[in-house]
């Protein structure tokens, strides 16, 4: 862990550049707007060592898996997430020396991201060898209220001389991924144009035809005004630009505001895609720098209004908090149905950018409190398009019913571990408990004939086909699964999986009756459908009924698997540090053997669930499995942490909600490099609203059992619910204000509490 960024409530500061941690600064300052995202790199050249990154939502490569031998129903491919057209770089030159800052002597040097009008700024001086001294600036952002577009404003000044400079504003499709295998090119050129008014550089992919059209024009500034200069068009194999020199004074300031636009043939057909780029970037420069600026800026301070947490006291969790929301909004929208949410979103190539189940299980809740109800909507109907492929997955496997990727683009499986591919088939539970959670908290049965009940009667057909009858015990089992624990693989009934495939069959069932009670028309038709018979609906009632669950009855708790007390059993205090993390530090093997767990497993069924059990069971299983956790996944603190706020380890639930906050920012797992975690930060807003909140929704009402933490002098934030904004302030006291919607009532500690617009009431 290292606190490299400066403190600040809104802002991510880097002052002064370290070449060994430019990485771990390009993944934090990246930026986003849901179309389209960027590592925070330097837009001129960098010799030193970095991870150059522009990434583009939707566009990918299946790239063939290779392993030393085949075994059915392995997935062909595996997905990257394509880094595309840099539409980042300027070329800087002065006095014919180029600007490179692994080359030259650099003072003063700031990078920062303001997190709460979505830009990166970067300012420095450079010294070449003739002792020339330049001060540089930049600033950019990619538009959140027109996400085809962004800008740049980058400046130069001489401070001690006079000279020409040059900026090579370009285009340059010549990129590649760092996991490339054999340094392989994933695209080729289509077309390209370059004027007097603007460029254009469309490329598209090797494989599945994805096209991806850029086009950039610019403006000269002197001092802030409109300058006229000498250019020139530059225009070779997969890259187009523009050379322009200025004779520029002592203390005289040049500035090239760069405008650029992103469209790829997901929205447009092919013939008209140049023509759609050259539009967007043209629409930006009309509008100019200024007024693009301030309607972005407009965009985000809506955003902020629903979104924003504050803490009062604790600057540190309150910068974290910001950071974690902030790359969640400019990661994900919610506006297109295709797009799901890549554990890196567009700050690395790590996972490939996928869908994983974390999307379910973490995210969804913040959509579901933070905006309009139907984003979380487009994220359920993002599975429910991927129900065919799902069911070619299960079938793969000579299963019946879906089975859901466990990584995926396009609905097809696309991982290439075994025993994390085909035995981790607890994220089909995810995905049925997803449209619970989300029926659950807006009330939109109408989601289940929709759409809701098809995918439901799939995953449960599968679980009833994956279950093995043991005659001898009477009982259905699960056998040779990987639980949400990875550091156990190929075992025997994982309570986790277990209790979550039986739920999805009782689920199903209800929404059936439903369906049956309410829509009988519509029930029928899903009869007909699916065709749906009485002898599969008892058999899931069979099983429900005579599920197996492992318990260790000496402790109390519900056993993590068959097996688990058969390993030598060491808390995590008792470790020598020396042997952390163990994912880095142990082999593979050793882990396997030890009974560590990477993250939450049984206790993410009790989250899930949590309306099951007794608070004793909930506090025999955390203080039974928290000491042996050593959350080496990004999404394990904040789940222990909510439950931690539930039980009152109030010390405990703090110290795991900043590990989670921070993750990133103190480079906790030492990864950071390779791109955010963006799924866990949901994890993070849960944590606080969630945990220290104590929201939760039963029986259609909103729940709430706010404490405070010992460090914080007050907390506040919005929740959605039921077409209602409501305001939760905790201080000495509980604040409720509902900011918008009709009259409501919820549960605070348990007392009813009738809330009206504008009228905030106080415990």
């Amino acid at each position: 862990m290292k606190e490299y960024f400066k403190i600040d409530e809104w802002l991510i500061i880097e002052d002064g550049f370290d070449p060994d941690y430019n990485r771990v600064a390009e993944s934090a300052m990246s930026l986003g707007n849901g179309h389209m995202g960027m590592r925070g790199n330097f837009e001129e050249t960098y010799s030193g060592d970095s991870l150059r990154g522009t990434y583009y939502a939707g566009i990918y490569y299946p790239d063939k898996t290779k392993v030393g031998w085949w075994k059915n129903g392995y997935p062909e491919w595996f997905a990257k997430v394509l880094n595309g057209t840099n539409v980042l770089g300027i070329g800087v030159h002065i006095n014919g020396l180029e600007l490179d800052l692994a080359t030259c002597e650099v003072y003063d040097f700031k990078r920062v991201l303001n997190m709460q009008h979505g830009y990166l700024e970067r300012s420095f001086i450079a010294v070449d060898k003739n002792n020339h001294k330049t001060q540089v600036s930049s600033k950019r952002f990619l538009s959140m209220a027109d996400s085809e577009i962004g800008a740049i404003a980058y400046s130069v000044k001489p401070l001690n001389y006079t000279g020409t400079i040059k900026l090579t504003p370009y285009l340059d499709g010549k990129v590649v991924n760092e996991d490339s295998n054999y340094d392989e090119f994933f695209w080729e050129e289509v077309e390209k144009k370059v004027d007097d008014n603007s460029c254009y550089l469309t490329m598209g992919t090797k494989k599945l035809g994805f096209q991806l059209s850029c086009a950039m024009t610019y403006d000269i500034l002197i001092n802030g005004q409109r300058s006229a200069c000498q250019y020139g068009t530059q225009s070779k194999d997969n890259y187009v630009g523009y050379v322009i020199e200025k004779v520029v004074g002592k203390d005289e300031t040049l500035t090239l505001l760069k405008y650029f636009s992103a469209v790829s043939n997901r929205d447009y057909d092919n013939e008209k895609l140049a023509m759609k780029a050259v539009e967007a970037v043209n629409r930006a420069h009309t509008s100019g720098y200024e007024k693009l600026f301030d309607a972005h800026v407009a965009t985000w301070e809506e955003k902020w209004h629903k979104n924003d947490i504050t803490i009062t006291g604790d600057a540190e969790a309150q910068q974290g908090i910001r950071f974690n929301i902030f790359h969640l909004n400019q990661t994900y929208t919610g506006e297109d149905q295709r797009l799901n949410i890549g554990p890196k979103g567009f700050t690395g190539e790590k996972y490939g950018g996928s869908t994983y189940w974390d999307t379910e299980a973490y995210c969804l809740p913040f959509y579901l409190s933070t905006a309009p109800s139907h984003i979380a909507r487009n994220l359920l109907i993002y599975r429910y398009n991927h129900l065919e492929k799902a069911k070619e997955n299960a079938a793969r496997l000579g299963l019946k019913g879906a089975l859901y990727p466990m990584v995926t683009m396009n609905g097809e499986e696309c991982h290439n571990e075994w025993e994390i591919t085909f035995e981790e088939i607890h994220r089909n539970g995810a995905i049925a408990y997803a449209i619970y959670n989300y029926i659950n908290y807006t009330g939109d049965k109408g989601y289940l004939a929709e759409y809701g009940i098809d995918v439901l009667v799939e995953i449960s057909r599968f679980w009833a086909d994956r279950v093995t009858y043991n005659p001898r015990k009477e009982q259905y089992m699960i056998l040779g699964v990987t639980g949400p624990n990875e550091y156990e693989n190929n075992v025997n009934n994982n309570w986790y999986t277990n209790t979550i495939a039986s739920w999805t069959m009782e689920y199903t069932q209800e929404a059936l009756a439903y369906l049956k009670e309410e829509h009988p028309e519509t029930c029928e038709d899903a009869i007909k459908r699916l065709a749906l018979k009485d002898e599969e609906i008892k058999k899931w009632q069979d099983i429900i009924q005579k599920m197996y669950y492992p318990i260790i009855e000496d402790e109390g708790v519900f056993a993590q698997q068959d097996g688990y007390m058969d390993k030598e059993q060491i808390l995590v205090e008792e470790l020598d540090k020396r042997h952390l993390p163990l994912n880095q530090k142990w082999s593979w093997d050793r882990i396997l053997r030890s009974c560590f767990i990477k993250q939450a497993d049984v206790l993410q069924g009790i989250y899930f669930f949590n309306e099951r059990y007794d608070l004793e069971t909930i506090k025999r299983n955390f203080d039974f499995y928290e000491p042996r956790t050593v959350h080496e996944s990004s999404l394990s603190p904040c789940i222990y942490g909510i439950i931690a706020s539930q039980l009152g380890y109030e010390e405990k639930a703090y110290g795991l909600y900043l590990r989670t906050a921070r993750l990133d920012l103190d480079n906790y797992n030492h990864d950071t490099e390779d791109g955010l975690h963006i799924t866990s930060m949901a994890g993070t807003w849960m944590s606080v609203v969630h945990g220290f909140g104590g929201l939760k929704v039963v029986n259609n009402t909103l729940h709430l059992a706010p404490f405070l933490p010992q460090l914080w002098k007050k907390y506040s934030f919005r929740v959605v619910f039921r077409d209602c904004l409501i305001k939760v302030t905790v201080d000495d006291r509980v604040t409720i204000c509902l900011e918008d919607g009709e009259a409501l009532s919820i549960m605070v500690y348990d007392q009813h509490i009738e809330v009206t617009r504008d009228q905030a009431i106080t415990l």
